[in-house]
C-alpha cells in the first residue's frame, strides 16, 4: 500500500506542470509523509453540479492546475461531443471568467489552452471580474458553454471551477456526470493537447453591455436618492458596482477601504462571506461614520448581495429571506409578470407575494441551477443572499443587479419617509409574519453529517419546539416536481424545517421557518417575540434530534 501511494504520487509529480505544487509534492514525498499523500491521493476531487471546488494544493484531492486542466479536458470533450467543434471553422465559443484568488488566472489561461487545443474556441475576460459578468457574457456572446473560476465566498485556500452551459445556466444531471466520466476518461496530462496561445482576451466591450443591460433592471424615472456604505469583502465587485450605481445615478457608495480592493487573503475577515459573524463589522463602523441609509455588502465574487438597515443607533443584517421579499414586493409593485420562484430552503413568503398578485409561482431545489431554469422566470431567490432580478440579461445570482434594485426600492421609500423595516411589517400584516433562521453546523469530519441524516431517517422527530410534525418528506425520493436530492423536509402546525448537507461547504445546514398571523401592526411586536422563542426551540429540538 505505502509503495502504490509512493508510485501514485511521482506520477503525479512527474507531469504536474506547477512549480509550486511540483515542489510541494516533492517535498512530501522525500519526507516520507505517508498520511498527507493518503489524503491527497486518497481520491479525486468530485466534478458535480457545483463543478469543482476545494483546497489549493498538490494532488487529485485538491485544486491545482493539474486537477483544472483534467476537468477542462473533460468538458471539452463532452462539449465535441455535443457536435460544438468542427473543422469548417465554426466551432463553438467557450467564455472564461475568473475572480482574484490564488491560482485562478493560472486556471483560466489552462482552460482556454485546452479548449483551444481541443478544437474549440476561447475567449478570457480581461481581468478578474464579477461571477455574473461571465454568465451575461456567455449569453451575450452566443457561447456555448462558459466557466469561472472561482470559490465565492469559501476560506482564503480554497478555489473553484464553475460550468456553465450555452443557456447562461449552471450545468445539471445528466450533464455533469457526463462531463465527469469524460475527465474520468483523461489518463495522461500528456494526452491534453495545450497550445501556448490561440485563444481571444476580450475587451471590456463585454463588461460595457453588462452595464448597459444594467439599465433594464430599474424603473425609469425612479428616485435615486438612497445613500449607502459599500463593501467588496477583499473581492471584485467595487469596480463594477461604483460604475452601475454611477450609470444610474445613485449616489456614489461610500466605501469600506480596508475591505475594498481584491485580496485573497482576505485579512479582516475570518470567513470572506457577509453572514458569519465579525464579516460586517468595518462596514458597521463606516456606517455610523457617514449615516447612511442602507449597507450593502457583496461576496468576493460579487455574485452575492448582503444589505443592512440602520435600527437606532445600530444596524442589522437582513436577512435573504427578507430581502428577497423586499424585492419580490418592489418588482410586484412595478408591475413585473412572469413567474416568481425560489428554492425549497427559502421562505414560503415569496408564494403569498406571488399569489396574491396573481403570478405563477414555482419552488426549485437549492441552487440557482435550478431556479434560473424556471419557464417563464421574472424573479427568483435563495435566502443564500443570491438573487436574480433580470434573468433575461443573467440567468444566475447577481449581486451588482441587486444592489441596485434594492437601493432603488429604499430610495423610493425614502421619499415617503419609510424604510425597508417599515415595508417588512406592512407585508407580515398582509401575509403573516414569516421568521426564517439557520442552524449550520461546519464539520472537520465529513461522517458527522452523514451520521446526523441517517439518524434523522432512522428515528425522525414526532413535534418540534412543541408543534407536531404533520408530514415528513425524504426528498432523496424526489417527486413530479422535484429531482432527488440529499435532504429532509418537515410540515409542522405554522412552521417548516429543512436539513441538507451543503453542496460547497462541509458544513450540515437546517433551514427553520414560522408563520405567525398577525392582525394589525400593533400585534407584530407580540408575534416577533413568539416567533423568536419558537425559532430557538426548534433549533434545540432539531439539534438533538439531529445529535449535533
Amino acid at each position: 500500500m505505502h509503495d502504490d501511494l509512493l508510485a501514485r504520487a511521482r506520477a503525479w509529480l512527474a507531469e504536474d506542470p506547477d512549480p509550486e505544487t511540483r515542489a510541494e509534492l516533492a517535498g512530501l514525498i522525500d519526507a516520507g509523509d505517508v498520511t498527507e499523500l493518503a489524503e491527497r491521493f486518497g481520491g479525486t476531487l468530485q466534478f458535480g453540479t457545483a463543478g469543482l471546488r476545494g483546497e489549493l494544493g498538490a494532488g487529485p484531492m485538491r485544486m491545482n492546475r493539474s486537477v483544472v486542466i483534467r476537468a477542462a479536458a473533460g468538458l471539452a470533450a463532452h462539449l465535441r461531443k455535443q457536435g460544438h467543434a468542427r473543422q469548417d471553422g465554426g466551432s463553438g465559443l467557450v467564455v472564461i471568467g475568473y475572480d482574484a484568488r490564488f491560482k485562478s488566472e493560472e486556471f483560466a489561461r489552462d482552460t482556454a489552452a485546452v479548449m483551444t487545443g481541443a478544437g474549440l474556441r476561447a475567449a478570457v475576460l480581461p481581468r478578474p471580474l464579477p461571477t455574473p459578468v461571465l454568465a451575461f457574457a456567455i449569453r451575450h456572446l452566443g457561447a456555448v458553454a462558459g466557466v469561472e473560476v472561482t470559490a465565492s465566498h469559501n476560506p482564503p485556500r480554497d478555489n473553484g471551477y464553475k460550468v456553465y452551459l450555452g443557456d447562461g445556466s449552471q450545468i445539471v444531471p445528466p450533464a455533469d456526470a457526463e462531463i465527469a466520466a469524460e475527465i474520468d476518461a483523461v489518463r495522461s496530462l500528456d494526452d491534453v493537447p495545450r497550445p501556448a496561445d490561440g485563444w481571444q482576451t476580450l475587451d471590456d466591450g463585454v463588461l460595457d453591455a453588462y452595464l448597459a443591460r444594467t439599465d433594464a433592471v430599474l424603473a425609469p424615472g425612479s428616485p435615486r436618492t438612497a445613500r449607502t456604505v459599500y463593501t467588496a469583502m477583499h473581492g471584485v465587485g467595487r469596480d463594477v458596482l461604483l460604475a452601475a450605481f454611477a450609470r444610474a445615478g445613485f449616489p456614489a457608495p461610500a466605501l469600506v477601504a480596508e475591505q475594498a480592493d481584491p485580496d485573497p487573503r482576505f485579512p479582516t475577515v475570518a470567513f470572506p462571506n457577509p453572514e458569519e459573524p465579525g464579516a460586517m463589522d468595518l462596514a458597521f463602523a463606516k456606517a455610523r461614520e457617514t449615516n447612511p441609509d442602507l449597507v450593502i455588502a457583496n461576496d468576493p465574487d460579487a455574485d452575492r448581495c448582503a444589505v443592512a438597515v440602520p435600527v437606532g443607533d445600530d444596524w442589522r443584517m437582513l436577512r435573504g429571506d427578507e430581502v428577497g421579499a423586499l424585492l419580490a414586493a418592489h418588482l410586484v409593485d412595478r408591475g413585473a409578470r412572469g413567474t416568481f420562484a425560489e428554492s425549497i430552503v427559502s421562505s414560503s413568503l415569496l408564494g403569498r407575494i406571488a399569489g396574491k398578485a396573481g403570478l405563477p409561482y414555482e419552488e426549485t431545489l437549492t441552487g440557482f441551477k435550478w431556479i434560473a431554469r424556471v419557464d417563464g422566470l421574472r424573479y427568483g431567490y435563495e435566502e443564500a443572499l443570491g438573487y436574480c432580478v433580470d434573468p433575461d440579461g443573467v440567468r444566475d445570482k447577481d449581486g451588482i443587479t441587486a444592489a441596485l434594485l434594492v437601493t432603488e426600492l429604499a430610495s423610493r421609500l425614502k421619499e415617503e419617509g419609510r424604510t425597508l423595516l417599515d415595508l417588512l411589517d406592512d407585508l407580515a400584516v398582509e401575509h403573516g409574519l414569516h421568521a426564517t433562521d439557520q442552524l449550520s453546523v461546519r464539520v472537520e469530519d465529513l461522517s458527522v453529517i452523514a451520521d446526523a441524516m441517517r439518524r434523522l431517517r432512522e428515528r425522525p422527530p414526532a413535534r418540534l419546539a412543541g408543534l407536531p410534525v404533520t408530514g415528513a418528506d425524504d426528498l432523496t425520493e424526489g417527486s413530479d416536481r422535484l429531482p432527488p436530492t440529499d435532504g429532509l423536509r418537515y410540515t409542522l402546525d405554522g412552521a417548516r424545517v429543512v436539513v441538507r448537507p451543503s453542496g460547497t461547504e462541509p458544513k450540515l445546514k437546517c433551514y427553520l421557518e414560522v408563520v405567525i398571523p398577525v392582525a394589525s401592526h400593533a400585534d407584530l411586536p407580540a408575534a416577533h417575540a413568539r416567533a423568536s422563542t419558537l425559532l430557538t426551540s426548534l433549533k434545540s429540538d432539531l439539534s438533538a434530534a439531529a445529535g449535533i
